[in-house]
């Protein structure tokens, strides 16, 4: 795939990018909104000389992404909100068996099957580990479609860095918006990339084991603390967006296509005078939290907006909460939000 700038969906985005990071294996079965990304990946991954199977349910894919992590394949599934409910159980297993793996959710409205349009309520489920366990996904959360191939390419870095699960969360209105993406190719990915623990044959070698069952006395505890340590050592990944913040006096945090939108509007805003401006954190987990305590310490003041009923907003209200705390603006699942509609409670938080 050559580089080149191509006018694409945000699901098609997120296919070419997995391409060029070195996708080799995609399971995945169809759901409203990113049903794009599997239709694609038919025919183009074949093409590239990876393999493409349709599972017959969400739960044989993301078992089906568990056994190609273990061999140290580039893997990835796609789904949407309860398509990745039904996932919980491997990505728990993935987690506690250190297994790299990219997962896309591309979010629909909930609860329950909800409707096919555009909805920030999964944030709890990607942010919180939406199976059992004490175990965490890194968390990407584009808002263009450059980001989301961007991003992509980041996933799977990440996931073998840190031999974890990513989760790119995206929504309806990323999936199908088409706008300009430019192509890149990041580096070869080397045929060891797994290293010595995947498994490939233990002919020659020690045999190697991945599991997430832990039965000897102390055993499972050791294990959680190394996970643990790993989770924490994920904060240098962290990344934001802070658009005119440095004298806003009300700061706007919105993530992913809400960020987007907000950030229309705060540019609407500081054109008629207004000091406002735009926090969007990219990383969902690791959270900034360090840099939103950092801009609370400031005296700034705070107002979430989320396409949900509140999720979000408590991640911001224990960052800044010696300091501050932050209002909160939540818009309606189902709906397609406008800049006037966010610039409505944006005017309401400043007046106050």
């Amino acid at each position: 795939m050559s580089e080149k700038r191509m006018f694409i969906k945000g699901n098609e985005a997120i296919a070419y990018g997995a391409l060029a990071a070195g996708l080799r294996c995609y399971f995945g079965y169809p759901i409203t909104p990113q049903n794009d990304i599997p239709e694609f990946l038919s025919k183009a991954l074949p093409d590239a000389g990876g393999e493409f199977v349709q599972a017959e349910s969400e739960v044989a894919s993301a078992n089906m992404l568990l056994g190609a992590a273990a061999c140290g394949v580039r893997a990835m599934t796609t789904s949407s909100s309860p398509g990745i409910s039904l996932m919980q159980e491997a990505i728990s297993y993935m987690a506690g068996s250190e297994l790299p793996g990219v997962i896309v959710n591309m979010n629909r409205g909930g609860p329950g099957l909800g409707d096919i349009g555009p909805s920030q309520g999964d944030y709890f489920q990607s942010t919180k580990g939406g199976g059992h366990g004490d175990y965490r996904l890194l968390v990407l959360s584009p808002s263009t479609c450059q980001e989301a191939y961007d991003l992509i390419i980041a996933a799977f870095d990440l996931a073998f860095k840190y031999r974890n699960p990513v989760l790119v969360l995206g929504d309806a209105i990323l999936g199908q918006m088409k706008e300009p993406v430019t192509t890149w190719k990041p580096e070869p990915v080397s045929p060891a990339e797994g290293g010595d623990w995947r498994l490939d044959g233990a002919s020659g070698r020690p045999k190697r084991l991945l599991k997430s069952l832990f039965l000897d006395e102390g055993e499972l505890a050791g294990q959680n603390l190394r996970l643990d340590a790993k989770y924490k050592s994920m904060q240098a990944e962290v990344r934001f967006e802070a658009y005119q913040t440095e004298d806003a006096e009300l700061v706007v945090v919105a993530h992913g296509s809400i960020g987007r939108i907000a950030k229309s509007a705060v540019r609407s805003l500081r054109a008629a005078g207004e000091k406002v401006g735009l926090f969007r954190p990219i990383t969902l987990y690791p959270f900034p939290t360090q840099a939103l305590a950092e801009l609370a310490a400031q005296g700034k003041r705070f107002l979430t907006i989320e396409h949900n009923m509140g999720q979000m907003v408590e991640d911001v209200r224990l960052a800044v909460r010696f300091h501050a705390d932050s209002g909160f603006h939540g818009l309606l699942p189902g709906n397609m939000p406008t800049p006037d509609e966010i610039e409505a409670p944006i005017r309401s938080a400043l007046s106050r």
